[in-house]
């Protein structure tokens, strides 16, 4: 069947059915996810329909088609009054509702912190209501609803919704087929709930290990290795129905500094970006990648004039576009970080987008300054409408591929159907089983098993989950322990923990069997170390269970094991255990290499290290 959104009552019409259809319970729109882009490729690739729906659009409905914002509440009719309140003190308006109707945005962006993402039947119905605003307008546009769900450490959607391994630990991995998988079982429970456009998977190559905002959001250092699960990423969340988006172009990768806090500057040389930062973006665009988005970063080889990248015409322009011939959706990364709002205003910001080449604009931290600024731009010549245009066709294209033009909402029956399934949590186990890596196993201590080490003490960092839904830490690993039949008793010690801590922690030792230690970016100053080395001078045998970045080895002496789970999740947790216990195997392997504490220069660990046993128990 061919669609044409050729006037207001054939869209009206259509998302009327689509209506009826969601309220039934006939149809799940995104059921089948291939047929989602197989079934709308007429749409998709007929742009004089969508040039005809752009020429009857209001100046001011094709500025609010190039932002994507944030806005709070679980539903967009109904918030409650906290969410209300934050609503008009941050952008004006009190629902989600009235934000799409007053600003016409073109997307909206699920947050856990804005209460959006409670749970996967109220998200749906979220995603459904502002669909709705969307086709209320006088030209009647579906919304592009979109999140960050990274998985492992950038989480917005948690359980009851299966959360998978990270990026780095699916490096860790190293299966295509697994990074393929994980990405459509992600994308096709974000589809259930109405999300249609996932920032993932990360792009950057991490090779610098102080990296304070990328780490293990990577799934490496080997840019051949990224830009191979980058692919198979795309891949899965096509497969899903999901508009994928890699990021940060033009990489982020080897930054100390994050840039939700200052602007980082990336010093390679134009050869070193095209070895190093260029081959996952490449690989990307040649799997079909949807949507890239920016990085606000300065890298002066690229762009002398050390304009961000989200700013720099000759980047996003001169090699994304024209380089590396992409032609699809652009979007900055939010406006509200601090990195790119350094070196110019929050008015001139969007404005100077654009004018760089990005489509979409991204959570500005005010929308009525952003949007009146583009606005303006283009009432006093700066922009032209036809820029503004050519940013909406790619927009449009994007949304009419995704089939959102012909079914914009999602059904309750569809959520049960595919979020959190026994099948997807299976795989998220099995998925993980293949990640954990052996770092250390001094005298082969592991695995231990209940009859030799029965009585476990947990202790260590107990960070706030990233979708706010699992955890904590060593709660997580204790419980996995006693589902194993061991006994386990749970202490968490911080981050930082203080000297009355970790007395208690030495005390809790006393006739334990063995101490699980979590750790969590082991520094030079960490007082975890001191807790590790108190705990080993205490006799008992200590493993230590790196829960985010694998380097903490190279700062801790002592233990007779470690292991990196690469995340806090229950998920990679559970699969830590399972692999101590000698429950599986360690198959994981580093693809990140980790330098010595005293010498940086020297690496202790190469990209590939990780043990295995030589049996199961």
């Amino acid at each position: 069947m061919h669609h044409r959104a050729t006037s207001r009552r054939t869209l009206l019409t259509v998302t009327a059915a689509a209506a009826a259809a969601a309220v039934t319970g006939v149809t799940t729109p995104n059921a089948h996810a291939d047929s989602a882009h197989s079934d709308s490729a007429g749409l998709a690739s007929d742009d004089r329909s969508l040039r005809r729906t752009i020429s009857r659009m209001s100046l001011e409905e094709k500025v609010g088609q190039l932002f994507v914002m944030r806005v709070y509440g679980h539903s967009a009719t109904a918030p409650d009054q906290a969410d209300i309140d934050a609503n008009l003190a941050e952008i004006g308006v009190r629902t989600a509702a009235e934000l799409v109707e007053k600003y016409h945005v073109g997307g909206v962006i699920y947050f856990a912190w804005a209460h959006n993402t409670r749970d996967p039947h109220q998200i749906a119905e979220l995603s459904n209501g502002i669909q709705r605003a969307g086709l209320a307008q006088p030209t009647p546009l579906p919304l592009l609803i979109s999140t960050d769900q990274e998985h492992g450490i950038v989480c917005r959607v948690g359980k009851p919704a299966t959360l998978l391994p990270g990026a780095m630990a699916l490096g860790a991995g190293g299966s295509h087929s697994d990074a393929r998988k994980a990405a459509q079982i992600a994308g096709a429970e974000l589809a259930a709930v109405g999300i249609r456009q996932n920032y993932a998977p990360v792009a950057d190559v991490n090779v610098n290990p102080a990296n304070p905002v990328i780490g293990v959001r990577s799934f490496g250092s080997d840019p051949q290795a990224v830009a191979d699960l980058v692919a198979a990423q795309v891949k899965g969340y096509q497969r899903a129905g999901i508009a994928a988006t890699s990021k940060h172009f033009p990489g982020h990768g080897d930054t100390a500094t994050d840039s939700h806090y200052g602007l980082p500057t990336i010093t390679h040389t134009r050869e070193q970006w095209g070895e190093l930062d260029a081959p996952p973006f490449r690989s990307a665009i040649a799997a079909g990648i949807d949507s890239i988005m920016t990085a606000h970063i300065v890298v002066p080889a690229l762009d002398p004039n050390e304009d961000p990248a989200t700013l720099s015409r000759p980047i996003l322009t001169g090699i994304l576009r024209e380089q590396l011939g992409y032609d699809g959706v652009v979007v900055t990364d939010s406006l509200g970080m601090e990195g790119v709002r350094t070196k110019y205003g929050d008015d001139r910001v969007p404005v100077l987008a654009l004018k760089a080449g990005v489509d979409q604009l991204l959570n500005p931290p005010k929308l009525d300054i952003a949007w009146n600024a583009v606005l303006q731009a283009v009432k006093n010549g700066e922009l032209t409408e036809a820029r503004l245009d050519e940013s909406i066709l790619r927009i449009l294209r994007l949304k009419a591929k995704l089939g959102l033009f012909r079914k914009p909402f999602v059904t309750s029956a569809g959520v049960d159907r595919t979020v959190g399934t026994a099948a997807h949590l299976a795989q998220a186990d099995r998925i993980a089983e293949e990640t954990t890596t052996l770092l250390l196993n001094e005298g082969g201590f592991l695995p231990i098993s209940r009859r030799s080490h029965g009585n476990v003490l947990v202790v260590g960092a107990d960070p706030a989950s990233p979708s706010g839904s699992t955890g904590p830490p060593t709660t997580t690993l204790a419980t996995a322990f006693i589902e194993l039949g061991f006994s386990a008793t749970a202490l968490s010690t911080g981050i930082t923990p203080t000297a009355a801590k970790i007395d208690e922690a030495v005390a809790a030792a006393a006739g334990k069997d063995v101490v699980v230690v979590g750790t969590y970016n082991v520094s030079a100053t960490s007082p975890q170390r001191t807790l590790v080395s108190r705990l080993v001078a205490t006799g008992v045998p200590v493993v230590t269970v790196a829960i985010r970045n694998p380097y903490d080895i190279a700062g801790l002496t002592g233990q007779r094991a470690t292991v990196a789970a690469y995340s806090w999740t229950d998920v990679e947790l559970r699969a830590a255990v399972r692999v101590i216990a000698g429950h599986a195997r360690p198959k994981g392997r580093l693809p990140v290499p980790v330098q010595r504490a005293d010498d940086p220069t020297k690496v202790l660990y190469p990209v590939g290290h990780g043990l295995s046993y030589a049996k199961r128990n």
